[in-house]
């Protein structure tokens, strides 16, 4: 008898629309034909089916487009189905949180978890906090976090005000721009997410083990198998016999590693004991 899996899987199908246009975001107000987005509704239809099957494996599944993907109705459907299902014990999505919340009653919310992105200069406060608290309302874990821009910080503070002090708010680093941030502005924003310092590095990685291509998986709408989705190089596919026989340990190819969800799986930071079982939708455990 084979092995049981417990993996972490990471998709990023086709999608790579959104309904947001964020100036810094390359998929802002980018709409998709009706054909590219049946393509991305099969493939992503192909992946529930292929992970459904998989009953004596464990799995915990992050979703990560190239855009907003709770606007679409089938990946309701899919974390409907995901969440119910004994072998899934996470399911958890990237979202600007602009979406309906109704399609969460028939979800197990015990296993969802959201990773919502605030953008001030797209939605109102008060409308993101009474989306959260709908959230809270339904059980459902979530973080909520913001990119780091420099006119942004007195909104950043005023949203943690508002949050329920047991919601995580963390902030992504504008790194875009080197010397970006000014003496105090780190320090400041530490006050808010005392983590952001951790996000502020390219974390150096080349030869470094890291978990992805052995407990952590890249997969694509094809079904190709990656170690992470910042290493281009495939290791197998999702859908062709055998594909297991490819995880193995690596050590990382990169020069550095300096987004969120590629560094927190680098064994020497030792973020899986920040995150534990949070780790997917990155809510730390204190």
């Amino acid at each position: 008898m084979a092995a049981m899996l417990d993996l972490l899987l990471l998709y990023r199908g086709p999608l790579s629309s959104c309904n947001y246009d964020c100036t810094y975001c390359p998929f802002a107000k980018r709409h998709e034909t009706a054909r590219e987005l049946a393509v991305d509704r099969a493939a992503l239809e192909r992946f529930v089916e292929a992970i459904a099957a998989r009953r004596q494996d464990r799995f915990g599944l992050f979703f990560t487009p190239w855009g907003e993907a709770l606007t679409r109705r089938w990946y309701h459907d899919a974390l409907a189905r995901l969440t119910n299902l004994p072998h899934i014990w996470r399911a958890a999505v990237q979202t600007n949180l602009s979406c309906r919340l109704d399609w969460i009653d028939a979800c197990d919310a015990t296993k969802l978890g959201l990773w919502c992105t605030y953008h001030p200069t797209q939605t109102d406060r008060a409308v993101f906090l009474r989306q959260c608290r709908e959230l809270e309302g339904r059980g459902v874990r979530y973080s909520v976090g913001v990119v780091g821009l420099r006119e942004h910080f007195a909104e950043i503070e005023s949203l943690r005000a508002e949050l329920p002090s047991d919601a995580y708010l963390w902030i992504n680093a504008f790194k875009e721009v080197p010397g970006y941030y000014q003496p105090g502005d780190i320090e400041r924003l530490v006050q808010v997410d005392p983590l952001f310092r951790t996000n502020t590095e390219y974390h150096a990685s080349l030869g470094r083990p890291c978990r992805t291509g052995h407990s952590v998986l890249s997969i694509d709408g094809d079904g190709d198998i990656r170690r992470c989705h910042f290493v281009r190089d495939v290791i197998g596919n999702l859908y062709t016999p055998g594909w297991e026989a490819a995880l193995q340990p690596r050590p990382c190819p990169r020069a550095t590693c300096g987004c969120h969800i590629g560094y927190v799986h680098l064994t020497h930071l030792q973020q899986d004991a920040v995150y534990g079982d949070g780790i997917l939708e990155r809510i730390p455990h204190a």
